[in-house]
């Protein structure tokens, strides 16, 4: 079958690209693993940034809980601070369960004319280097172009190379859900002093994101930076977060089990003739939160938006907006992760990161994804100034990193 355009994974992230193409007037496939209504494990956060790409997309998101803030604890400090307001990105988020959320972006796909197919698994087809459509069993689906919007590199990742640098930084995370009487507030919840059960200090954050549904997503996250982080119990490291905020919060017992999941951070090749790779795929994960919806949601347009643009040099086009976008704070966040992976050095910086007014603007900023190579200000001075000095720093980072 002949498509103008094809899409492995409904994510939010291929449904952006796939909604993008399709109301231009494009044919379009989109190639779901999962059966309509699957859950995706994620903290189920949208910061203001993701809520501007959906205005964007037009995307109706009134359903989703609002969050007008973040709560960041270090320690015995505490701040709450609200979402600026500024001319790029509305002053407010939301929590939207992600098994609402994208059967939602699917829904919208659907209406707007996309041919989505539910368990199907779709794997690249490559002639002389280029990528010129996909096999889902013996069938085959051939266009110009295909996007990469499947999650975490799995097989279709390894088949165009679009896979993790094995010396970069990743994460990993579980979540649960419970029931809270708090479940209604209008703030994220952020511990950034995390310990193991060692009390090891571990370079991530416990969080409580309150859902509006009754329940709030409880969660931790973890960073490969660390000391004995192959031997870092995630369950374990869960309930003991659990434990600190249950009477503060109300807890209740979880409504499932926890689930856990991988983080990728990085990608070694995100684009090439026929193809690019947009969201997880393309490794766009901020190594500061492991948020990646609104990256996700960001890339899969611009991804669409470069094809209708000029079909022939879309993939080099992409790849060179998407990174003059991301890659400056991104690169910036996984040379953090090394300093950070250091107890003696996360501890004082966590500090820092809270210690004055100015310090928790710029976290928040950070925490926000509201920084990229664009920021006015000061985060984004402050954001530059990092991105050149950690440059120069990145051996030293390298050779002292903390040992897994």
């Amino acid at each position: 079958m002949q498509r103008d355009l094809l899409v492995i994974g409904g994510g939010p992230a291929g449904s952006a690209a796939a909604i993008t193409a399709a109301r231009a007037g494009l044919s379009v496939t989109l190639f779901e693993k999962g059966p309509y209504g699957r859950d995706k494990v994620c903290g189920d956060g949208l910061t203001p940034r993701a809520i501007a790409a959906l205005d964007e997309l037009r995307i109706d998101h009134s359903v989703a809980h609002r969050i007008n803030g973040l709560r960041m604890i270090a320690g015995k400090k505490e701040r709450e601070l609200l979402w600026p307001t500024t001319d790029r990105f509305p002053n407010h988020g939301a929590v939207w369960p992600r098994k609402s959320f994208d059967n939602h972006l699917l829904d919208v796909a659907i209406a707007s004319g996309v041919d989505v197919r539910f368990e199907c698994e779709a794997l690249p087809v490559l002639e002389d280097n280029r990528c010129v459509g996909v096999v889902v069993g013996t069938e085959k689906f051939t266009a110009p172009f295909t996007v990469l919007a499947a999650g975490a590199q799995g097989q279709a990742a390894q088949i165009l190379g679009a896979v993790r640098d094995p010396n970069e930084t990743f994460g990993l995370a579980i979540r649960a859900y419970a029931p809270t009487p708090r479940h209604a507030e209008r703030h994220l919840e952020a511990c950034l002093s995390l310990s193991d059960e060692h009390g090891t200090a571990v370079p991530g954050y416990g969080w409580m994101f309150p859902a509006g549904d009754g329940t709030v997503n409880v969660g931790v996250g973890a960073l490969s930076t660390m000391k004995g982080f192959k031997k870092l119990n995630l369950n374990t490291l869960l309930d003991q977060y659990s434990s600190l905020v249950r009477e503060s919060w109300s807890l209740g017992e979880y409504v499932e089990k926890p689930r856990a999941w991988r983080l990728p951070m990085s990608c070694v090749r995100r684009s090439g003739p026929g193809w690019v790779a947009v969201g997880d795929s393309a490794g766009f994960v901020n190594p500061m939160n492991g948020e990646g919806i609104d990256y996700g949601l960001e890339s899969g347009m611009l991804a669409a938006q470069k094809f209708i643009e000029d079909p022939v040099t879309a993939s080099q086009a992409y790849d060179r907006e998407v990174g003059e976008r991301f890659d400056s704070f991104l690169r910036t966040g996984r040379r953090f992760s090394f300093i950070i992976g250091h107890p003696w050095l996360l501890k004082p910086g966590l500090r820092v990161a809270v210690g004055t007014q100015k310090a928790a603007d710029i976290t928040l900023a950070v925490m926000g994804n509201l920084i990229d190579s664009s920021t006015p200000g000061a985060a984004g001075r402050v954001m530059r100034i990092a991105d050149t000095s950690l440059r120069l720093a990145d051996p030293l980072l390298r050779r002292t990193r903390a040992k897994a």
